[in-house]
């Protein structure tokens, strides 16, 4: 027992110790500043110890979606939009794009999509219950495309591990990437990982529900193929 209890302390100390994400320079507008500081306080949910009610969060008992990452947000919004009986949470550290966001959601009027601005990994170990996610949204993450840096790839064990025990039974992962290799690497891992299913053979088809983003055009223009996954908790 003993045994168990440190081997999962030290999968979680693994998993904080590597960040899957560096915070880069990018330009942060006067509006992406003002909404940033204005609309945080109202949809941002502040990092802690404790775990996530997601009833008392969204005033509902809707399905749960977790976005890791979701860049300035267009995908996120758009799909909360369509889709407004079901609960989005957004787990990101540009400040760019979480100010982008809370004004989308604003503009929009959205009353499905909350935000926290911290790693994910750090959220999903301490704010988030197990089997409470109905799925996982990873579009574009950094590939980490050198050797040395695969490490930080969101998309591996034990990473996919903590995204599995989080699932709910038939919640999915679905990936998305204009990088092959990470695809490749990325069905790899999952498909190593206990709890979860190929709902395809290989490569998922296009899900049409999904917006396309200027970050993935630009992955089209330079002659990338978008690559996509999906896996469901079994």
């Amino acid at each position: 027992m003993e045994e168990n209890k440190n081997e999962t302390q030290n999968l979680e100390e693994n998993r904080r110790e590597i960040k899957t994400f560096v915070i880069r320079s990018g330009h942060f507008s006067q509006a992406e500043k003002r909404d940033y500081s204005e609309l945080l306080p109202i949809w941002g949910v502040e990092f802690s110890n404790e775990k996530l009610n997601f009833e008392s969060l969204f005033g509902n008992q809707n399905p749960v979606k977790i976005e890791i990452g979701f860049g300035m947000g267009k995908a996120t919004a758009i799909i909360a939009e369509n889709t407004p009986d079901v609960n989005y949470l957004g787990l990101e550290v540009h400040k760019p794009g979480i100010g982008k966001l809370l004004g989308e959601i604003r503009a929009r009027n959205l009353k499905n999509v909350r935000i926290v601005a911290h790693d994910a990994i750090e959220v999903l170990t301490k704010m988030v219950d197990d089997k409470t996610v109905d799925a996982f949204h990873i579009f574009f993450p950094d590939p980490w495309p050198k050797k040395r840096h695969h490490k930080r790839r969101l998309v591996q064990r034990p990473r996919t591990d903590l995204l599995a025990q989080k699932l709910k039974t038939g919640g999915y992962v679905y990936f998305v990437t204009d990088w092959l290799p990470y695809a490749e690497f990325a069905l790899e891992e999952l498909s190593k990982t206990a709890g979860l299913k190929n709902k395809f053979e290989h490569f998922a088809p296009h899900q049409e529900w999904r917006p396309e983003t200027r970050f993935e055009q630009k992955g089209l223009d330079a002659n990338r193929a978008i690559t996509e996954i999906m896996f469901e908790k079994i």
